[in-house]
């Protein structure tokens, strides 16, 4: 019998497995792409049969979601812990794009094309909305240096991807802006779009970087 507070030899064997099962799905969606996802064919490749495979996932969508929320919560405890450094919009952006060029298939997982026929549970969008937080956070600590627009107004009564979060119209509307263009460019980068395109695509970020943070 294991001490009290500590895991069985049965327990640290199915993490393990768990784990190995996790690194071989990575390794095909960066071939296949994570539509194609196929336990059975994990479950060969580690020379398992099917149904061996499934007593540790229950289905593709089971491991996609594992998948999803271990990328979600890496991102989300990168971009953390570098605003408790004290990283401004900046340093963000740039550890937004660092973490994404460590790992394309991770980052293009939770935002790329969505998974025909998948839909994440619940602890997912809190888990995603914690980067947000992060950004609202940056947003909020900069001085308002414009004027109201017709959107700042809009998002004053449409906030609920916002959270409870206390920032007000404009640092909304700066966080939003930041969100959707800053994922825009590396969006288009990592899905391989600036291929033979002859520019530099971390200066192209940088420009985009320096139209967001003008006053």
């Amino acid at each position: 019998m294991a001490e009290t507070g500590t895991r069985t030899p049965r327990e640290r064997y199915r993490t393990q497995v768990r784990a190995e099962i996790k690194q071989h799905a990575w390794e095909q969606i960066a071939t296949t792409g994570a539509s194609a996802l196929s336990l059975n064919a994990i479950a060969k490749q580690m020379g398992m049969s099917g149904p061996a495979l499934y007593r540790y996932y229950a289905g593709r969508d089971e491991l996609i979601t594992e998948l999803v929320r271990d990328a979600y919560q890496s991102l989300a405890d990168t971009l953390r812990s570098a605003a408790d450094a004290g990283a401004g919009l900046a340093e963000l952006a740039h550890t937004l794009r660092a973490w994404a060029l460590e790992d394309p298939q991770r980052y293009l997982l939770i935002y790329g094309t969505p998974v025909p026929g998948y839909d994440a549970p619940d602890d997912i969008t809190r888990i995603s909305a914690e980067t947000m937080a992060v950004l609202l956070d940056a947003c909020a600590a900069l001085p308002a240096d414009r004027p109201e627009t017709p959107f700042d107004a809009h998002l004053a009564d449409h906030r609920d991807w916002a959270g409870d979060h206390p920032a007000q119209p404009a640092a909304l509307c700066r966080a939003l802006t930041f969100w959707t263009r800053l994922h825009g460019v590396l969006s288009l980068e990592l899905a391989g779009h600036f291929t033979g395109m002859g520019f530099d695509a971390a200066q192209l970020f940088d420009a985009e970087l320096d139209v967001l943070l003008s006053p």
